[in-house]
């Protein structure tokens, strides 16, 4: 059986939940590349939590974890159904201790992505947190472990950004990345296609342009599971490569089986 691929997109602003771009009209692209999962493991920025989280519900709730925001996005609707059973498989794979928890939900993270790649919201969905006192290493490792789930026809989503610094947004540099913002996105896009995973745990090889790339980890993070969960001989592809308002880079990857 061909394992599912794994997938990283930086996703940006909620907006990209509503407007029309070059970076949703990539989105969409990818119901026609990744098979049709049976559910979609997701690992979201927006679910940061002290320790492992996981969701089990069969219903989850939609959660509108952003403010300030036209009110059109506040009316999104994307019923997907949970996945208790996949919930119970990502507890038994992991070597740490994961803790049951629904009282987050499908977050914008995740919803304003998957509904553009599957509208009819008709693939059971479930969250991961992010443990926020985990290393890099341990990210990454926690991605491997999960990597069997591939195998499960279960499709190993990440949602964050690779550059995510709101604090230095310039509205002014709408399609543009500052330098460093330019240098740390390179950095990290030829560290994966050398396929020198070290280099990304490691980020901060890539010296100054990486501590003004982010100063939390939580929208980089998604991107170790995701590379954890990757194989050596996956064929990468790298879509939505730009770095837009000045800190925020919107660079994804798609790593897949090809014969």
């Amino acid at each position: 059986m061909k394992k599912m691929p794994v997938i990283f997109v930086g996703h940006g602003s909620p907006m990209n939940a509503i407007e029309e771009n070059q970076f949703v009209e990539e989105w969409k692209k990818l119901k026609n590349v990744i098979p049709t999962p049976k559910a979609i493991l997701s690992v979201s920025a927006h679910w940061f939590t002290r320790g492992s989280r996981i969701m089990t519900s069969r219903e989850p709730k939609l959660i509108y974890d952003m403010y300030g925001f036209p009110e059109e996005l506040y009316k999104i609707v994307y019923a997907t159904k949970g996945a208790p059973q996949v919930a119970n498989e990502v507890c038994s794979l992991l070597t740490r201790e994961v803790t049951e928890d629904n009282s987050w939900g499908i977050d914008h993270g995740t919803w304003s992505v998957l509904r553009r790649i599957y509208p009819k919201a008709d693939i059971p969905v479930l969250q991961l947190s992010i443990d926020a006192n985990a290393t890099a290493r341990e990210h990454y490792k926690m991605g491997q472990e999960l990597r069997k789930l591939r195998e499960q026809g279960i499709l190993i989503f990440g949602s964050g950004n690779v550059v995510h610094n709101l604090a230095r947004v310039n509205w002014d540099m709408e399609q543009e990345g500052f330098d460093w913002a330019e240098t740390f996105d390179r950095y990290i896009m030829e560290a994966i296609q050398l396929k020198n995973h070290d280099a990304v745990i490691d980020y901060k090889q890539a010296g100054s342009s990486a501590n003004l790339s982010f100063t939390t980890m939580e929208h980089f993070a998604p991107l170790l599971y995701v590379l954890g969960a990757s194989r050596m001989k996956d064929q990468i592809t790298v879509f939505n490569q730009s770095c837009v308002l000045g800190s925020l880079s919107m660079t994804s990857y798609l790593f897949e089986e090809k014969e």
